[in-house]
């Protein structure tokens, strides 16, 4: 059993594949926690709790018979504000006498198969419950009545756990919370590497490493969106580990809104790591006999280097987040018209568009911004989801026959939270945008966001994209959210629950795209913010791919993607070839393999020369499609670490495929390339599809190849090797 209990001792032991995680109900049924990291048989770390001696400044319980004791130093499972323990908080509840002085104590537990769905929100799930292990626990305070259920879902096979938490306000008063991450957990030492991901609006999810210090290090999002400027992503990493080597744990939440990831370093230079909803500008009134859930934490260890880490997060997320029809077959390769034509567009435009792209063996057409109302530029009509049948030429299902007799499938654009100034939705209804009562607006893009924490603003939106989508052969639609929150407020909450508006905004995104997952279970959805700005597993489980970055300039992707396959699988991360200057249409579509591959530009403006390399392109996708999208990802030489190359190596789950890519950024001083491959079975021979050469795979690996190939500034390769018997 994964999570088993000891009751004399009173310690839960949690065990994956991988790792173990043990905590103890300890003297007056304080939650402690003893230990995180590579898998023990032992249960006996008690020990582990202490952290030295304290000073007089550290309170103690008076309850408590040992002299060790403190929450100052503790490390507590699950720590409350304002008794007794001076650093971050995971959870503070403001109580009916005014105070936050939170105390969660021991009360009981259950443990049993599978998992349970959170309400209201995503998170991983279990098709069958021997595929996971829950434990349940319940923890009170004694004061105040206000009950937390811990919950714990270890992934066993995989080498993952997530954690999430339920308040119940069990008393007869009301109360408020103040802050309550969804995970807390406590290390030792700080002789760590924080890993995080920063970035900013065409350049996501950059790789920042440094040593964790004394004090707080905050990575975090307040903008209503996961953001473009920090992902809720983080690991604490050994000193020195590298892709192979070292202990990596991996943080990663379920959410989309405001988060925060916290690492503490205390007086006694242990550290405490918080995630979980950004408690900057966040309230939540709980009425007596009310709940509230918070959003899950994933947590991954490995005790083979960053890789792996990251190999157990694509593994996970394919299987227990990613869902639906598109989950486990391959997904159409499609053009969109964007970067061509923006939304100065025809009906007639957009079919030789698809009569080029059926040529070339393109699966689907998508039709972005610019076919609904008056909608010529960014300026207006979001929001007026009607279809604009004079652009088109005639009705969208006219349109649609004509793309689908060309034997190519039909997507669609729509950003459902957002409405224009100038629209005929805000003339009628111009409290429906999140806004503040006697402040202006801010604009951003032309254009402010719609409160969806109202229900009556989520039906009419979901009513009009249904209308749209339920009368039309639509195949995929891409959703985008193209500015961020400000002004936060509602008009149709009072006062006391204004804090509230960030997060049901967040639940109110969730339920619409739920309802229409469920209305059309055979659409496929393609997240996007501007690109890369919602880049979450809480969008991933409404949508199996969303698109990486709006630069799709193949030498800028590369630490784009790289950075993003920290956490993320390749199948998720939307990757096209554009017309970007940089390098040619060799390399834009060898570094657009990696991920949901497509195009991004007039295919009319295509040569002789260029169609022949989309056409080796499109079979390729094909060809290579599985050991991508399903194999085990190997970053060989990173763009962070290199200034002159990238290098990374895709291979299939039972070892039989490896395809190599490498991406030269500034020609280098060498013209070989000694490389050696990862992954690959020691005892197994691969050929080389080009040389024709059968190597061992321990050669492969432990050896390596000399590779001669082009240095000049955005030049690339790949290499694909197959099993021989």
């Amino acid at each position: 059993m994964p999570i088993t209990f000891d009751s004399e001792k009173r310690i839960f032991k949690l065990d994956t594949a991988t790792s173990s995680y043990i905590f103890e109900i300890y003297e007056e049924n304080y939650i402690v926690h003893l230990y995180y990291g590579a898998k023990i048989p032992d249960c006996n770390v008690t020990q582990l709790k202490y952290r030295g001696s304290f000073p007089s400044f550290s309170p103690n319980n008076i309850n408590v018979s040992d002299p060790m004791f403190s929450p100052d130093i503790t490390p507590l499972e699950y720590s409350g504000e304002g008794t007794g323990d001076f650093r971050s908080a995971a959870v503070a509840v403001r109580n009916a006498d005014g105070n936050n002085s939170t105390d969660f104590r021991y009360k009981s537990h259950k443990i049993y198969g599978g998992k349970p769905a959170i309400e209201g929100l995503p998170a991983l799930y279990v098709e069958n419950d021997a595929d996971a292990q829950t434990l349940e626990l319940l923890a009170e305070d004694s004061v105040t009545g206000v009950q937390a259920v811990l919950y714990y879902t270890v992934f066993e096979n995989l080498g993952a756990m997530t954690r999430s938490v339920k308040i119940i306000n069990a008393s007869d008063r009301p109360v408020e919370i103040e802050k309550v991450y969804s995970s807390c957990v406590e290390f030792h030492t700080h002789d760590y590497e924080l890993l995080t991901l920063y970035g900013k609006w065409g350049k996501e999810r950059s790789l920042e490493r440094r040593a964790l210090a004394h004090g707080r290090q905050l990575v975090s999002s307040k903008r209503g969106s996961s953001s473009h400027h920090h992902n809720p992503f983080a690991a604490i990493v050994d000193k020195g580990a590298t892709e192979d080597y070292g202990s990596a744990y991996g943080f990663n939440l379920v959410y989309s809104g405001n988060f925060a990831f916290e690492a503490e370093v205390n007086q006694f230079a242990g550290t405490r790591v918080l995630m979980g909803i950004n408690p900057d500008g966040f309230g939540w009134k709980l009425e007596p006999g009310s709940s509230f859930s918070s959003p899950e934490v994933v947590m991954v260890y490995s005790a083979n280097g960053i890789g792996e880490m990251s190999r157990i997060f694509h593994r996970l997320y394919r299987k227990h987040l990613i869902r639906g029809k598109w989950k486990d077959i391959k997904r159409p390769l499609l053009i969109n018209n964007w970067e061509a034509t923006g939304m100065e567009f025809t009906g007639e435009q957009l079919v030789t568009f698809a009569e080029r792209a059926a040529e070339l063996g393109i699966d689907m057409l998508v039709m972005d911004d610019g076919w609904f109302g008056n909608r010529d530029s960014d300026r207006c009509a979001l929001g007026d989801w009607t279809v604009n049948e004079k652009k088109l030429g005639g009705t969208l299902s006219e349109f649609i026959e004509k793309i689908n007799a060309l034997g190519l499938k039909f997507g669609i654009w729509y950003e459902p939270e957002m409405i224009s100034r100038d629209s005929e939705l805000y003339r009628a209804h111009p409290d429906w945008c999140i806004h503040v009562p006697g402040r202006e607006k801010s604009i951003a893009r032309y254009q402010y966001v719609l409160d969806y924490s109202r229900q009556d603003v989520r039906d009419y939106i979901f009513g009009e994209m249904y209308k749209v989508l339920s009368a039309n052969k639509i195949d995929y639609l891409k959703w985008d959210f193209n500015r961020n929150l400000t002004e936060v407020g509602s008009a149709q909450l009072p006062p006391e629950r204004q804090k509230e508006v960030f997060h049901r905004f967040v639940l109110g995104t969730y339920e619409v795209m739920d309802r229409l997952t469920k209305a059309f279970p055979d659409m496929l959805i393609e997240n996007c913010s501007g690109g890369g700005g919602r880049f979450d597993p809480g969008m991933l489980y409404y949508s199996p791919q969303i698109w990486t970055s709006d630069n799709t300039d193949p030498i800028e992707r590369l630490s784009i993607q790289f950075g993003t396959s920290m956490c993320y699988p390749a199948s998720t991360m939307g990757a096209h070839v554009s017309a970007s200057r940089r390098t040619g249409y060799e390399t834009k579509g060898n570094v657009a393999l990696w991920g949901s591959f497509g195009y991004e530009l007039d295919p009319n403006k295509f040569t002789e020369e260029d169609k022949k390399i989309v056409k080796q392109q499109v079979g390729e996708y094909h060809k290579y499609y599985d050991v991508i999208h399903f194999g085990d990802l190997y970053r060989l030489i990173s763009p962070s670490e290199n200034p002159f190359r990238a290098a990374w190596e895709f291979v299939s789950e039972d070892k039989t495929e490896a395809l190599l890519t490498s991406v030269v950024m500034r020609k280098p001083e060498d013209r070989a390339l000694f490389i050696k491959l990862k992954g690959l079975d020691p005892d197994k021979y691969y050929i080389d599809e080009d040389t024709h050469e059968v190597y061992s795979g321990a050669l492969l690996m432990n050896a390596g190849l000399c590779i001669i190939a082009s240095t000049d500034d955005g030049t690339s390769f790949k290499k694909y090797f197959k099993a021989v018997e």
